[in-house]
Order: C-alpha cells, then sequence, then structure tokens
C-alpha cells in the first residue's frame, strides 16, 4: 500500500510539475495590475494589505488527508455516463437582430448564461473553451459542446463577469467577443486580464461593490458575494469577485457568480428587489466548511433565491465541468428537492433551450435519462 501511494504522489508530482511549467508562460494567466488600476483597488473598503476580503471570512482552507483521499479516490460519479443532451442554437442570424421588449433566457453551460432583458442582449460568465484551464490539454474538459460555436456568437451587447477563475473569465471567449465591439463588466482589477489579451480600454468596465453603469435600458449593478479570485500561483485574490443586479425598465435579473451564503443578500434583495428571474450557482461544492463557505450547498442556493427576492430561480454551475466532490447530477437533484420544498418555481431547461420569463414552461428532469449515479 505504501507502494502504491509513493508510486500515485510521485507521478501526480511530475504531471503537475509539468503542466504548471506549461501554464506558467501561457497568455491566459492574464495582465498585472499596476498604476491606477492599482491605486483604484487600494482606495476600495473590499481591499485590505494586497488583497481582497470577504465581510465574512471562510473557515481555514487547511487541506486534510481524508479531502486528498476523496479528492483522488472518492467513488462519485462525477462525470455522466451518458450524452448532456444539447439544445442547438440552430440560426445564429437571430443574433443580428436586436432583441425584443421582455425577459428571455438560455442556459449555455455551467455557470453561463445569455439573458436578454429590456432590448439588450447580455452573457454572463461566458466559456467556449473545451478545458476550464490556462492550457487547453489539461485540467477540467467539458462534458458537452456550447450550444453555439464560438465562431457564430455575435451581437452580445455586454459581458458580466462574476470574478477571474478560468470556469468563469475565459481568454478565448473574450478575445472573440472584444473583436464584436462588446462591453464588458468586471469587478475591480479583472480589467488587467482583459487588457492583456487586447480588449480595448474603451470597452472595459471595472466595478467595485454597490458601483452601477447605465447599458441602453438596463442598469448594471456590481453587488456583493463570498468567494475569492486568482488564475496563477502569486495571485490569491487579488481582483475582485461579485455577484450582479440587472434592474431594467421592466424586469429585473440577479446573478449569483460563485459564492457561499451569505448575509449579504438579504441586503441585496432589501436594495435590488424583488427580481424576476434569480440564476444562481448550485454546484461544484465539497466536503468542510472552507468550500462551502465559498462554493454554498444547493439548500443554500434556494436560501439565497428567497431571500434575494426572486419569483423564479434558474439553476447553474452544474452539468459542465468535473469540479466538485459529488456526482455530476446531485447539484440538481437536491436543489429540487429544496426547491418543492421551499415552493420556489424552478427552471430545469436543457442546455441551449430558450425560456421566455413568466411564461409557462415545462421543466423536465431530463438529467434522469443520463443515467443512474453511485449515490
Amino acid at each position: 500500500m505504501k507502494r502504491k501511494w509513493l508510486w500515485f504522489f510521485g507521478l501526480l508530482t511530475l504531471s503537475v510539475g509539468t503542466i504548471t511549467a506549461l501554464a506558467l508562460n501561457s497568455p491566459a494567466l492574464g495582465g498585472n495590475i499596476s498604476g491606477q488600476r492599482l491605486e483604484r483597488l487600494e482606495a476600495s473598503s473590499q481591499y485590505r494589505d494586497g488583497a481582497f476580503v470577504n465581510i465574512e471570512p471562510q473557515a481555514s482552507t487547511k487541506l486534510t488527508w481524508d479531502y486528498l483521499y476523496e479528492q483522488f479516490f472518492g467513488d462519485q460519479v462525477r462525470v455522466p455516463p451518458s450524452e448532456i443532451p444539447v439544445v442547438p442554437i440552430n440560426n445564429p442570424d437571430d443574433l443580428s437582430r436586436p432583441p425584443t421588449p421582455g425577459l428571455r433566457v438560455i442556459w449555455i453551460g455551467h455557470a453561463g448564461a445569455m439573458v436578454e432583458i429590456d432590448g439588450q442582449r447580455l452573457l454572463f460568465d461566458p466559456v467556449f473553451s473545451e478545458y476550464a484551464s490556462p492550457v487547453q490539454f489539461a485540467g477540467p474538459k467539458r462534458f458537452h459542446p456550447p450550444p453555439i460555436a464560438l465562431d457564430d456568437l455575435d451581437h452580445i451587447d455586454g459581458v458580466i463577469i462574476s470574478h477571474d477563475h478560468y470556469d468563469h473569465l475565459d481568454m478565448a471567449t473574450t478575445r472573440h467577443l472584444a473583436t464584436k465591439g462588446t462591453q464588458f463588466f468586471v469587478p475591480l482589477g479583472v480589467g488587467a486580464h482583459l487588457e492583456a489579451w487586447g480588449v480595448p480600454d474603451a470597452q472595459i468596465n471595472e466595478m467595485d461593490w454597490w458601483e452601477a453603469i447605465t447599458l441602453g435600458a438596463v442598469t448594471i449593478n456590481s453587488t456583493p458575494n463570498r468567494h475569492y479570485s486568482g488564475r496563477g500561483l502569486t495571485d490569491y485574490k487579488a481582483t475582485l469577485w461579485s455577484s450582479w443586479s440587472l434592474i431594467g425598465t421592466q424586469h429585473r435579473v440577479f446573478y449569483s457568480g460563485d459564492t457561499g451564503y451569505s448575509k449579504l443578500f438579504k441586503e441585496i434583495g432589501r436594495r435590488m428587489g424583488p427580481f424576476d428571474l434569480s440564476i444562481i450557482k448550485v454546484g461544484a461544492y465539497g466536503p468542510g466548511a472552507s468550500w462551502v463557505d465559498v462554493h454554498m450547498s444547493p439548500e443554500d442556493a434556494v436560501r439565497v433565491h428567497l431571500e434575494i427576492k426572486g419569483k423564479q430561480m434558474l439553476p447553474v454551475h452544474w452539468g459542465t465541468f468535473n469540479m466538485g466532490i459529488h456526482a455530476w447530477d446531485e447539484p440538481i437533484r437536491r436543489t429540487a428537492i429544496a426547491a418543492k420544498a421551499q415552493g420556489v418555481d424552478l427552471l430545469t431547461p436543457r442546455i441551449g433551450e430558450l425560456v421566455t420569463v413568466g411564461e409557462p414552461i415545462v421543466s423536465t428532469r431530463w438529467w434522469e435519462a443520463v443515467g443512474p449515479t453511485s449515490d
């Protein structure tokens, strides 16, 4: 047994070392924060002693042997046993026309969503690359293709980024949309990455918590959440993380980003709610308080929906990458149970399926047909 562990950790060390060496030279790491951008960070009330902080700090992140064993040898079915259904966006020409009034949403996979709200077409945390990683040959790999090809993605008014982790801020997607004139709305410091990837300054909007910028008829508000940031080995919490609240002339949308549960959500509901639609992360959690403090459980996700005064809830951040210590479909199964118990109107569309918010939708339990899990 001892020899087995030594062999495993030796191979792991070699693999990690090789990938790390390549990743450290990858442009996907982004840019360095300096000059006026750094001065603005240092002026933020969330920035202390060279890093951003959570209002409610998370528990210690100390690793244990039990945690490591579960990570590498746990028996959860973390990869879908069969194909995940994707509804293709077959007519990209539809994106060439301005959105009609109203509120529509398409889940594009993982934490990403396309929202049409009161005449604006926006993307939350779009990732179209094969890997959520600084290198495109290793790391979390997609379970399914995007519902539309990146080359066909056009006429997006704005992209809203919650934080700079690879499964939320994708270099290839950013570079593509930057050439289309799309505006980017990002937390403080994240603009350094966009600038390094060639996004013009006029398209970068960096925001602190509770700041607002208007795009057409929609006011985009950066609101608090509880997470962390970093793309490399030395930039832990160097940039801010945010939830987002969109206030249109007729509709309101809340997007949680990656987060643990926080008392801040009640304040968002009081100041910005009620919301016609909440888009809330439910997956990629694991054992221990330190993990759940920054990646809340499905039950807490439903609690957040209620506290921000949401009407319909779209659960995201599951079903695309293997990034949590749980079965691939556990997040949606637990979310569905909690939502039913709390009387929450839960939307469970297939990836790529168009939902008109406020209109009747038949939400199916499509994940059950993908295959059984071991838990």
